[in-house]
């Protein structure tokens, strides 16, 4: 059962003044942060907010927009059965801080992030491929990646 928390955006709007906008969504809380907010504001999130579950981390590429992709996190407070979505916005090349000291669950979508779409996490204890082999060329969910499959040059 999903009884979302009504407010949470308020009280975040008193503790971030100016960390983050609020993103129009149907299902649940959702809003868009910055990479310095990120940290402080997840860390608020699970310790003083009670979202003790980070249940997914996703990429959507939004090519050709600058910056590139979006970085989305899942979290559910078990206690008010309340579910939060947070949002950053990533460059290629630019590197996001790992949430798995907050959420060691966060490790294998962070690593299916960086396999897939080239999403680096700086402080993951273990970023490497979780799905393709080490040498493989790319990453096939960006959406420049070739219709063909790999190059052969």
């Amino acid at each position: 059962m999903n009884h979302n928390d009504p407010d949470i955006l308020g009280r975040l709007a008193e503790r971030f003044p100016q960390g983050f906008t609020s993103v129009q969504a149907v299902d649940q809380p959702t809003l868009l942060t910055t990479r310095d907010q990120l940290v402080t504001m997840m860390q608020y999130l699970r310790d003083q907010e009670q979202y003790r579950l980070c249940l997914d981390v996703l990429v959507v590429d939004y090519l050709p927009d600058r910056p590139r992709f979006e970085l989305v996190y899942h979290l559910y407070n078990p206690w008010k059965h309340a579910r939060l979505r947070v949002k950053i916005r990533v460059g290629i090349n630019e590197k996001v801080p790992s949430m798995t000291e907050l959420w060691p669950g966060c490790n294998w979508p962070e690593r299916e992030a960086f396999d897939l779409f080239g999403i680096q996490f700086e402080g993951h204890p273990n970023l490497r491929r979780i799905y393709l082999p080490d040498d493989w060329d790319g990453h096939p969910l960006r959406k420049d990646y070739p219709l063909t499959g790999t190059r052969v040059d």
